[in-house]
């Protein structure tokens, strides 16, 4: 349990320096962020791949409840069921290779763009979401294209793979709302 718990803190460190103030800039990777989200082991994978899923879950089900533009409600039902079944599919994967994965766990810059959004309505809510999601999505891509061409367990590199182009398509809906 120690273990699982230090892997966990690790996995989140380099996602917690990418941004601590969304309401004055966008979370923007820095080169160093950027290549620590590219973990090639599958246990920070799977924990990280698990994080990106349940942020764009729980973000999702806040649109849901505060959001009245239907585009963006369309938007956050998708990412609800598809990171859903890639958390499915993940967790599915690894345990085929032998592994006990963790439940998803929020990491600390992840709850920190959640509690942004919490008291924002409106308008300032639809932006806000959708700056949160361009962003959170091209980390998830990074994520998974570098397990995907580098990752040590194939079965998670297969399933790396298949989210990839799950992924750009979100990219591609983000870019019309």
């Amino acid at each position: 349990m120690m273990k699982l718990a230090a892997l966990i803190i690790a996995a989140s460190l380099p996602l917690a320096s990418c941004a601590t103030d969304m309401s004055e800039s966008a979370m923007e990777p820095n080169t160093a962020t950027a290549s620590a989200m590219q973990p090639t082991t599958a246990m920070p994978y799977v924990a990280a791949a698990g994080a990106s899923d349940l942020y764009e879950i729980t973000s999702s089900r806040l649109a849901l409840e505060k959001s009245t533009n239907s585009e963006i409600m369309r938007f956050a039902r998708t990412m609800i069921d598809h990171h859903t079944r890639t958390t499915q599919q993940v967790t599915a994967a690894a345990r085929t290779a032998g592994m006990t994965p963790p439940p998803p766990a929020l990491m600390p810059m992840q709850q920190r763009m959640i509690d942004q959004l919490r008291p924002l309505s409106g308008d300032a809510f639809a932006r806000a979401y959708v700056e949160q999601q361009r962003q959170a999505h091209q980390m998830a891509l990074m994520l998974h294209r570098n397990y995907a061409q580098g990752g040590d367990t194939p079965q998670l590199r297969q399933t790396a793979t298949a989210a990839v182009p799950i992924i750009e398509q979100h990219i591609r809906e983000l870019q019309q709302l």
